[in-house]
């Protein structure tokens, strides 16, 4: 059963009730239902292989991974959203009573589609910004060897660096951590992809 969003603005708690209930995940952007699309096998593939690739413990420091079902809230632009990849650094602080929710991802990865690649670089980023333990975003391009980092430095800007080509090797700035794009299109078939 698909959830049937009537064009109106909700409360947040309108949202998290309905969303308990629906068969398919919804973002919440301040008042506004926006049903998720569906993602591809290969969008599935590149966001586990980061995951299987990332260390929960680097330089004796305890990290958490989290995809695509974990839901964030963001308080300053009141969005709900599930972005594909989140790292926390120690422990997650959680919104509400529950434990679906997070507020403070350190490293936030998204695998770019083209229904969405639009609003992950743009509005979907200037709201990431606004939570203030977030210091890095990773867009993965689903249909070739590409990438985009955003990382804050330390005088609060955001510098991007880009990689292309197989033999790209991301290096964090935010942690202690490199991920070839071998490791992330692992058994990834560009020919299936539709665009």
């Amino acid at each position: 059963m698909q959830l049937q969003i009537d064009k109106r603005y909700y409360t947040p708690e309108e949202y998290l009730a309905l969303e308990e209930e629906a068969e398919y995940k919804h973002e919440y952007r301040d008042g506004e239902i926006i049903a998720i699309a569906g993602k591809t096998t290969n969008h599935n593939k590149i966001a586990g292989n980061f995951c299987r690739q990332f260390p929960l413990t680097i330089d004796s420091q305890d990290y958490e991974i989290y995809i695509g079902d974990v839901r964030l809230w963001i308080p300053e632009y009141r969005i709900y959203t599930y972005p594909d990849v989140m790292v926390i650094k120690e422990e997650p602080i959680y919104e509400g009573t529950g434990k679906t929710t997070i507020t403070n991802p350190l490293l936030i990865v998204e695998v770019l589609s083209n229904s969405t690649q639009g609003y992950d670089r743009g509005d979907k980023f200037k709201a990431y910004r606004s939570i203030p333990i977030f210091q890095e975003y990773l867009l993965i391009d689903q249909y070739r060897f590409y990438g985009e980092q955003l990382a804050k430095n330390t005088e609060g800007k955001w510098v991007l660096t880009e990689y292309a080509g197989e033999d790209a090797v991301i290096s964090f700035a935010s942690l202690d951590f490199q991920v070839a794009f071998k490791d992330i299109y692992r058994r990834v078939n560009f020919d299936l992809e539709e665009r």
